[in-house]
């Protein structure tokens, strides 16, 4: 009679072990621990998007990749709802990055208004990376992630670029 608890207690533990990170809440969590991470999925989206910018220089195209590492280190966040309907789910969660939107606008500003400083793309590049550099505010976002449940596993929908934006600190309304 042991034997088959014990059995019955392991294929329990084993089945629901598999179902336990099969929740949306489960799979947004694992999503954004990828950022804190640095996971190879984020570094390498972050490249991609770093190597599609002509107007900064390959050091600065470095110096953009490690702030933005620290950036993601630094992110935080607290689910604050799952709801499931059928096959969908929305989990709503509130992250907590740096600022930097204010800092982009500001430096856009400041480029337009003393164009005599700044003699090319590069040199603006620079000034705004400096800026962006120093930024210490942080803000806190609600972000809504929406899923898919497909046969019987949960599949994060591509989050919208206004809440990538977000969580890059870079949106603005």
């Amino acid at each position: 009679m042991k034997k088959f608890l014990l059995s019955l207690l392991v294929l329990f533990v084993m089945v629901g072990c598999d179902n336990v990170g099969n929740t949306p809440t489960k799979k947004v969590e694992n999503y954004l621990h990828k950022y804190q991470t640095l996971d190879k999925d984020v570094l390498s989206d972050l490249d991609n998007t770093l190597a599609l910018d002509n107007t900064i220089t390959e050091e600065e195209r470095n110096d953009y990749r490690d702030f933005m590492k620290k950036h993601y280190q630094d992110l935080e966040y607290e689910i604050k709802n799952e709801t499931i309907n059928g096959n969908s789910a929305n989990v709503e969660v509130e992250v907590t990055v740096r600022d930097y939107s204010n800092v982009v606008r500001d430096a856009n500003n400041y480029k337009n208004e003393n164009p005599d400083q700044f003699n090319d793309q590069l040199s603006f590049s620079n000034y705004r990376l400096e800026q962006l550099k120093q930024v210490e505010d942080k803000i806190t976002y609600t972000i809504t992630f929406t899923l898919t449940k497909q046969d019987e596993k949960w599949i994060l929908d591509q989050p919208s670029n206004a809440d990538l934006n977000k969580i890059n600190g870079l949106y603005t309304e």
